[in-house]
């Protein structure tokens, strides 16, 4: 019979934090509060409604192509096979790369699977460090992750692509493709040699390309 875990592989989303620096930090407080509900109850009961202003890229979160193509299907339209119960693959990098190149995933059956980067780069999550001199995949690498059909890319550093310059070129093959983008994940380390099915569901909003997620992975054991 075969029993399942999971690894959590998103970063916790809190007031004032920033996630890519010149974006703003999400102002997270109550809308109704304890204290107030209690007004509108009987005695004993009482409930919190939380309110949360931001942007949308926060936290761990999901690209869609509409991220990049005006034409492109936003997250109302991606389906949820596009994000959910993927077969997943685990690319782990050493810690002195940079440009991560196709040469990482020439040996990879990658069709129709979650591609999963593991730089350990999430260990500089919250510091300035963290959106300096990242790791990122090459234009090459995006091209041929393309070709063979991934159906998902993600990684666990600020940005996908470079961005030191202007280009996005990562962002614009995968989306053209269908081919979504998670970025900033984390715990990788912890699927090293393992079976798993991956997860990053956004909520069905229209006009919206990209999202927070509770990225995680079903770790498959016998």
């Amino acid at each position: 019979m075969r029993s399942t875990a999971f690894i959590d592989l998103s970063h916790t989303i809190e007031d004032g934090l920033i996630t890519y620096k010149g974006l703003p930090a999400p102002i997270i407080c109550d809308y109704l509060s304890r204290d107030e509900s209690r007004k509108h109850y009987e005695k004993g009961t009482e409930f919190q409604i939380g309110k949360i202003e931001m942007v949308s890229n926060i936290g761990t979160y999901v690209d869609v192509p509409f991220h990049r193509y005006p034409v492109g299907k936003d997250l109302s339209e991606t389906t949820i096979d596009k994000m959910a119960g993927l077969e997943g693959v685990i690319v782990h990098v050493d810690e002195n790369t940079k440009e991560i190149d196709e040469e990482l995933f020439t040996d990879l059956d990658v069709k129709g699977k979650a591609v999963l980067i593991h730089t350990g780069w999430d260990k500089y999550w919250n510091t300035d460090q963290y959106f300096e001199n990242h790791p990122y995949l090459t234009e090459k690498a995006a091209k041929y992750l393309a070709y063979k059909q991934a159906a998902l890319v993600g990684i666990d550093s600020v940005n996908i692509d470079d961005t030191s310059g202007k280009a996005r070129p990562v962002h614009t093959v995968l989306l053209r493709q269908e081919i979504l983008i998670v970025e900033h994940l984390c715990n990788l380390k912890g699927l090293s040699n393992k079976d798993f099915l991956f997860y990053a569901v956004s909520p069905k909003i229209k006009g919206f390309g990209t999202f927070p997620v509770r990225a995680f992975a079903e770790v498959l054991t016998k």
